[in-house]
């Protein structure tokens, strides 16, 4: 895989995205008079009032392209065999989606599209009004939020990803429980009558266990050592995207944990498993 700012295909999001960054745009935005898509202000480079430049406005895509910078998709490789390798901006390995881009946007997409398909196979016990929501939220936990979580454990996830995934499990929540936002239920209600906790802790759980085994592995393994590989090259403008060591980091200050805490197993996995220090509920009981 070939990676960085200009390689790999955006993810388009909503009916209106933002040709460089892939958002959805609203009032801030300008046109492209080239490719006739929508950029956001943040991501068109433009300091003045974006009336004054809307007639002659050309998005950094379009201009990368004029100037032939990037990659070219449809281009390949040919090695000595004469095997031809097509190179794409994204693929899927082992269940997670690659991005040539860097980040886990692509992966957190994939993983919803593939929770929500195993909902609608698993849809005819989950709806119905019969089953106890306890029994619900078991089935929900080990086939469906399983499958939504599948690879987190690698993941750089970032707020907005975050919330993408609460969104959608919060929406399988209220549907299994019969309950719309009408009725105002607050989703931590929800929760507690089928007995899933939180995605975060789960998340967090999931980051901060793998973390744990690859502080306990070799100094000379590769997986140790890939965490504290630097890459060369220059860096461009603006904030840097965040890295996994950042949201790992941040874990560990959330249940009050050092790297030195790796060599004690029971210490490590007795705060891993709670969200203050404190250990979580034994699940099935109710609180």
């Amino acid at each position: 895989m070939v990676s960085g700012r200009k390689c790999g295909e955006v993810e388009k999001m909503g009916n209106w995205p933002c040709s460089v960054c892939g958002r959805g745009v609203a009032c801030n935005s300008i046109r492209c008079t080239s490719c006739g898509c929508w950029v956001h202000k943040r991501c068109s480079g433009v300091k003045m009032r974006l009336t004054l430049v809307a007639d002659s406005f050309r998005c950094r895509v379009c201009e990368d392209r004029d100037n032939g910078e990037g990659v070219d998709l449809e281009d390949g490789m040919i090695l000595d065999n004469g095997e031809r390798l097509d190179r794409v901006g994204k693929f899927c390995y082992l269940g997670d989606v690659l991005n040539g881009n860097g980040g886990s946007n692509s992966a957190s997409v994939g993983r919803i599209r593939c929770a929500w398909g195993k909902f609608r196979e698993l849809c005819g016990f989950l709806l119905k009004k019969d089953v106890s929501l306890r029994l619900k939220g078991r089935v929900y936990t080990s086939c469906v939020r399983s499958t939504m979580v599948y690879g987190c454990e690698t993941w750089a996830i970032t707020a907005e990803q975050m919330m993408r995934l609460e969104r959608a499990e919060r929406r399988m929540i209220r549907w299994m429980c019969g309950v719309s936002l009408k009725d105002r239920v607050p989703t931590e209600d929800l929760r507690k009558r089928i007995g899933v906790e939180p995605l975060l802790d789960v998340l967090r759980r999931g980051r901060l266990r793998w973390f744990g085994h690859v502080l306990r592995k070799d100094d000379d393994n590769w997986t140790k050592k890939v965490m504290t590989y630097e890459v060369n090259g220059v860096r461009g403008r603006g904030r840097p995207k965040i890295a996994w060591s950042d949201v790992v980091e941040k874990d560990m200050r959330d249940v009050g944990l050092k790297r030195s805490d790796a060599a004690d197993r029971a210490r490590w996995r007795r705060l891993s498993l709670s969200e203050t220090g404190q250990p979580l509920r034994q699940r099935g009981k109710r609180p």
